[in-house]
């Protein structure tokens, strides 16, 4: 069991550093920023910091790994208010059902609202009338597997689809992770996850395409001839992440979890936080973190999410043996510009 931690162990670390390798020069270059999106309230909360100790079917946005954690079945949708004042909504659903014993296979989707925006054209800077709405999609698969309730690994592929009515992009995002949890009450809990790493991706279709008179007009006639513009492709923010958390008991069922994680991010600033959680007999819990960027900077240059976050849970039995469960989840996180990120997420755990 430890040789096999320590070799998927291995093969995340080098992974991540090969692949991850950013540098300032290379900030802001990628596309498809809605895969750095979370929108799963508890682990929200903490800022998308709890690497380590994410389970059930938000771990399929954080840590593939803490997706075989769940009971039995876990049934999980939210709606994310993004950027208050930017009008944008995030609303996502997940699945995750436990295979065999120590496995769990899970799906999960998203879709990013931009509302109705105005057409506008050369001829009608303010507007024609119309409207249209781009489309943001991701679809994802993962599979988890865990050894003795101690190493727990994951993969996870996305489908990523990007367009409007006549242009669009699509591509293949692949995460991995791996959780390891040791101590007398499986206090101690280290998580690395190296995700979106994948193709890159590039726009095409009509809407790309000019028409222009034929430059040779042979015999006085002049045509209109169609031209294919190529859209530069673009990669996706592949970022490596490790966490490390600790469970303090108070009483038998009671514990505050304190945490720390670092972000490596290949085409943006690399982050560091902090945070904690308390939890009262699985029923309420409270939580917040605080996350910065690393290295200096235009302001210009700085992650939309560093600061402070918060959040809190409620979860119920809606079952008389308590095996059943209903959980509702917040969390607020502070952007820079705009007025914050509110999560809200409801869970059922069977």
């Amino acid at each position: 069991m430890k040789y096999t931690f320590y070799s998927v162990l291995t093969i995340l670390i080098f992974a991540g550093s090969t692949l991850i390798a950013g540098n300032p020069d290379r900030q802001g270059q990628a596309g498809a920023g809605e895969l750095l999106m979370n929108p799963w309230g508890r682990s929200a909360g903490l800022h998308s910091m709890s690497t380590s100790s994410v389970m059930g079917v938000e771990a399929m946005r954080i840590n593939i790994a803490g997706l075989s954690r769940i009971q039995n079945l876990e049934i999980g949708i939210t709606n994310n208010n993004l950027y208050s004042g930017s009008g944008l909504q995030l609303n996502a659903g997940g699945i995750g059902i436990k295979m065999g014993k120590n496995g769990a296979l899970g799906i999960e989707f998203s879709s990013l609202n931009f509302g109705d925006i105005p057409v506008t054209t050369t001829n009608q800077p303010a507007g024609t009338g119309g409207f249209f709405s781009p489309s943001f999609f991701q679809l994802g698969v993962g599979y988890s597997l865990t050894y003795a309730n101690k190493i727990s690994v994951g993969a996870l592929v996305r489908y990523v689809s990007e367009g409007l009515q006549d242009v669009s992009a699509s591509g293949i995002a692949i995460d991995a992770g791996v959780q390891y949890v040791t101590g007398e009450r499986d206090n101690f809990k280290l998580g690395i996850a190296l995700k979106n790493v994948g193709t890159p991706m590039a726009f095409g279709g009509e809407g790309l395409t000019v028409r222009r008179p034929n430059p040779t007009p042979d015999g006085g006639v002049v045509y209109q001839i169609a031209y294919d513009s190529r859209g530069a492709s673009f990669e996706l923010p592949s970022s490596l992440n490790m966490g490390v958390s600790y469970d303090f008991y108070v009483g038998e069922e009671n514990y505050i979890r304190t945490l720390a994680n670092f972000t490596s991010n290949a085409f943006s600033k690399d982050q560091i936080g902090v945070g904690a959680e308390f939890s009262f007999r699985d029923i309420f819990a409270l939580r917040g973190g605080y996350k910065v960027d690393l290295g200096h900077g235009d302001i210009e240059a700085q992650s939309l999410y560093t600061g402070f976050s918060a959040g809190a849970s409620v979860e119920v039995p809606i079952t008389k043996d308590g095996g059943n469960k209903l959980g509702l989840d917040y969390a607020y996180r502070t952007t820079n510009p705009f007025r914050g990120t509110h999560n809200f997420t409801l869970r059922f755990s069977f």
